[in-house]
This record gives C-alpha cells, structure tokens and sequence, in this order.
C-alpha cells in the first residue's frame, strides 16, 4: 500500500469502504475529510462549517458506509439536500463508496420524478435515502413511519435549505425520525437561524471548521474552457496545439488518468510522462529532471504527486479534472508564474462543475474567464507559426551554403525549385498536408458545451445542419386550455435537459406533477407550459432558480 492510500486507511474506515476510496483512484483525504471522519464514526453530533468543493460529501459518506449494516434491510441513513440537483450527486457518491458492500442500496428521493417508485424503494429497504425536504415531507404525508428507522441524519448545505424556504419541511422531518439518532449539518456559513436548528436538534454537537483562506494568483491570466466529460482528450490536444507553452503540467484526480492522458500525449507526439502516487521515488525525480532540463515537456499529474515540484520552465498549468476544492486550485496553478514570471492555468469544467467554478472565483476573489475551443483554422494557423518558426533562422545563409547544392538536386531529380521544397516540407512536417481538411481529419470538432458551435466550425465541416436550424424555428404546439407557454433563455447548449427544468419548477415553484404540461428544449431557449392562473405568483416564487448553476429567468413566452 503507497504512502497516499495509508492516509485514508489511518481513519479507521471499514475495510470495504477503504477498498472503494482506493479503487477510485484518490490517494489523500481532504482537510474536511481528516476532522470530520474520526468524529462521525465515533458516533458524535457535529457541526461542520466548510465550502462546497472541499470534499465533505466524502467527509460524511465514508464514515455514515462504514456504520450501516447491511443486513438490516430498512432505512438506516438520511442524507437531506436543497435541491434535486446536489441530491442526485450525492446519491451517485453513496454508489461509489458502496460498491465493495453487498446489499447496500441507495436511493434519491426529490421532486420531478414518480412518487411511487421512491417510496416502494424505501420500504423495500435502501439503507441510504437522499432527499430534497419538499419530496420527503410528500412521503411522510403518505407514510408516517417512513423515517421511524433512521439512525443517522445529515443536513447538507443547511444554509442553502433556509434561504429556499424548508425550514417547516426539516421540522416535519425531524419529528418523524428517533431522537436517538446520530445529526452531522454541514453548512458554509451559520447564522442565527443555523445555530438554533443545531441548539434544538443537535446533542452537544462537535465543531469542525475549516477556514478558506482569500488567496490571490495575480501574476496568473485564468481561463476557463465549457467540454463534456468525454471530450477532454480531445480538448486538451486542441488547446495544447495553440497555446504556446514551454513546459506544462496538467492535473487529473486519479493515477489511471495520468497513465491514460500521458499515452495519448506520447502518441501524438508530445514529449510527456505522467505522475503519479504509485511511481517511485527515484523514476519521480527522473521525471522532474526531465521537465527541467527540456527532455520532458508536459508531465500529467495527481495533486499529491505534484507536491514540491518547482520547475522554473513551466508555463502552463492546465486543470485536466476539476479540483476537490479551491485550495486546491490555488496550489495547482501556483506550480507556474513563479519567482515574478508570468504564467497561464487553463481549468475544463464539465456542465456538472459550473456551481465548484463559482465557487473558485469566490474564494480566490478572481473572475476566471471563458475561452473557447479553438476552431481548425485556429489549429491550421498555429501549426503553420510553429512551422515558419522553426524554418526562419535557416533561411539566413541557407542559399549560400546549400545554394549549390540545390542546383545539383533539381537538376538530377529533374524537377523545380518550387517542387523540391515542397517535399522537404513534406518530410519535415512528417506528412502533414497543414490544410484544413488535414486538421479536420487528425482531430475532429469537440463542440463547448456552454454554446453552440461557431458558425465558422459549422461550414468547415459541411455540418451546418438544417434540422437544428428548423429544430430552432419550428412554431411551438397549440396550448391546452388553463396554459401559459414560458420561455427561458437556457437550452441544450447549455447542458439543459426537460427533467431539470421540470425538477427546478416543481422543487421550488410548490407545484404537482401535472400542474406543468408540454416542455421544449431547443439549441438556444426552452418553452416550459405553466398554470394560468397564479402565473405571476409562480414566476416570481422562481426567480432566484438556477438550474445547472445557470439563472432559469422564466417570462410569459409572447406568440407574436
């Protein structure tokens, strides 16, 4: 076992919730994760005061997995979350960590999906219920014994839970569950109103904070790029043909990810290596000697690997993965711009990360700002610089000292001038034609998901697609009676999908089910059909909703 992974195995966690953590790849708790496991699993009440992004989810998971017992089919755990949004992300963290214990279910309960469903789930026994307040307290309506059984409670964002308005829920809530059970609330900040949920649900609760700390990175320009998770090989190669770097880290979350990227580096023809946790010491120093001394250009890192590494050459520190937390982030992009150089941290944020990258801006007290993924004749163009770079400083006295010889090659080959330097180029280009339809060929479009391509990209392809084009105009279906027809400005471009505005609306607008009728997302908006009546008391219920970390912004849709 590696140093790294002997630091989550110091924290007494059950052995099969050990294995899960290991087999995700991490190698090192978090600040949040050191302070509040030890607490959670020596069955306390505690408090804990952080951020979103500093790895509480995993804070109270680990600890709440290795208490269940998996035999007991009933509800042992709830997890409450304020919206339907971070339920479903914890959820998906609870299958993580569960996946080495047999008979450990799962099961997120919010608001937009079928009732019945959920609450078969329940009673059937999932041990771990994440639920919006809202939805559960519908369940309660149906089911009063439905939390008769729990034994640990977590308030997730508690802060974020009274600014929505659940406060009456949580005390339905609290009433429903045994008294003797176990409460951790996690909150980023706790005002008064917290402080009374902790003093009248909470047993001499334990405090565990961890302090943010404003950190500036001045001497770093900061950008940001909008991909899907899948598409980050293909974006990382795109950016790393223009950007003009002299060396260059990049960051991913686990070891395999420094393997895989790193490999598709080298195939391409980088001069990269990766590092990571399980590499040793002395193949360790190698790989930074390398960076150093130019044999190495790109080194693809974990944040523990790339503890200490000062390499004054690197230029560019790219943010392959999102990190845990903003300390993070800070540390990473500090490994450029050193000793009064200047330095450029490039960070890919997946639809799902928006909400972790404001997160950064505020901690760090900077905007990062949004850049898009270069196009082919971007990527045309910084190969032919490149070319003309490495050719001008031959050209000086070239013709005097291969002059001669020139004349002698053409005249032997029978050919011009003009021909052979084509095929110098050709041999020195390794085959490259560096047109368009090459770029296009060597790698195809990966589109941002924050927009729509750019019109340019579209008809270098030929893939301007008239569907989309009749997608956008298309007259929307005639109204049932009692409908208004809504519009937002979010839409597919920006990773929108009909359930998310249907879970938003109906988490925070109060409504049923069949209260909302048809949803149409297109490319750029999306047409939502509401009640007529009370129409402007909903929309203004809704108008501080975010759906996707984005504010939805319904007005009344005129049909002009």
């Amino acid at each position: 076992m590696t140093q790294e992974i002997g630091g989550f195995a110091a924290l007494e966690l059950h052995p099969n919730v050990l294995a899960a953590v290991i087999a995700t790849g991490y190698e090192e708790p978090s600040a949040i994760q050191i302070q509040a496991i030890p607490v959670i699993l020596a069955g306390h009440d505690m408090i804990g005061q952080a951020q979103t992004g500093t790895g509480k989810t995993a804070a109270f998971a680990l600890p709440i997995l290795s208490r269940i017992d998996p035999t007991k089919r009933q509800p042992q755990a709830l997890i409450l979350a304020p919206t339907r949004e971070l339920a479903l992300q914890v959820a998906t963290a609870f299958e993580t960590y569960a996946k080495q214990m047999p008979g450990v279910n799962v099961i997120a309960v919010y608001g937009g999906a079928p009732m019945g469903p959920q609450l078969k789930a329940i009673r059937n026994g999932a041990q771990i219920v994440v639920a919006t307040p809202g939805r559960l307290v519908d369940h309660l309506r149906r089911d009063e014994k439905v939390l008769s059984t729990i034994q640990h409670l977590v308030l997730d964002e508690a802060d974020e839970m009274l600014k929505l308005g659940f406060m009456d829920d949580l005390e339905v809530i609290f009433k429903a569950m045994p008294e003797s059970r176990q409460s951790v609330l996690f909150s980023a900040t706790l005002p008064h109103s917290i402080r009374a949920i902790a003093e009248k649900h909470l047993r001499d609760p334990k405090h565990v904070k961890i302090e943010t700390k404003t950190q500036t990175v001045t001497a770093i320009e900061q950008a940001h790029l909008m991909v899907h998770a899948d598409q980050k090989h293909a974006a990382v190669l795109r950016l790393l043909e223009v950007e003009e770097f002299d060396a260059l880290i990049g960051f991913v979350r686990t070891k395999q990810a420094t393997l895989d990227l790193a490999a598709a580096l080298e195939a391409k023809g980088y001069k990269a290596a990766a590092l990571n946790g399980d590499i040793a010491q002395n193949q360790r120093e190698r790989v930074i000697e390398s960076l150093k001394d130019g044999r190495l250009d790109i080194v693809i890192a974990t944040d523990v690997a790339a503890r200490g590494l000062d390499v004054p050459r690197i230029t560019h520190v790219m943010n392959v993965d999102m990190p845990y937390d903003p300390e993070s982030y800070v540390h990473r992009i500090g490994r450029t711009g050193r000793a009064g150089r200047t330095g450029r941290a490039l960070l890919l944020v997946t639809p799902r990360e928006r909400r972790m990258l404001q997160v950064i801006e505020r901690v760090t007290g900077q905007k990062v700002g949004e850049v898009k993924l270069p196009n082919a004749q971007q990527v045309l163009d910084a190969r032919i610089k490149k070319l003309t770079n490495s050719l001008a400083p031959l050209v000086a006295d070239a013709e005097a000292s291969h002059g001669d010889l020139l004349d002698r090659l053409t005249a032997d080959i029978g050919c011009s001038p003009r021909a052979l330097a084509a095929a110098l180029l050709r041999k020195a280009t390794n085959g490259q034609a560096l047109t368009l339809a090459e770029v296009e060929r060597d790698q195809p479009l990966v589109p941002s998901s924050s927009g729509p391509r750019e019109r340019s990209e579209r008809s270098e392809r030929g893939e301007r697609s008239e569907r989309e084009g009749s997608r956008e105009r298309r007259a929307p279906v005639p109204l049932a009676e009692g409908r208004a027809r809504c519009r937002t400005a979010l839409g597919a471009r920006d990773g929108i999908a009909a359930k998310n505005l249907l879970g938003a609306i109906l988490n925070e607008g109060g409504l049923v089910r069949e209260a909302i009728g048809r949803i149409q997302v297109r490319e750029s908006f999306s047409l939502v059909e509401l009640p007529e009546e009370g129409l402007e008391r909903l929309l203004t219920k809704l108008k501080d909703t975010r759906v996707g970390g984005k504010p939805l912004k319904l007005r009344r849709y005129r049909e002009d």
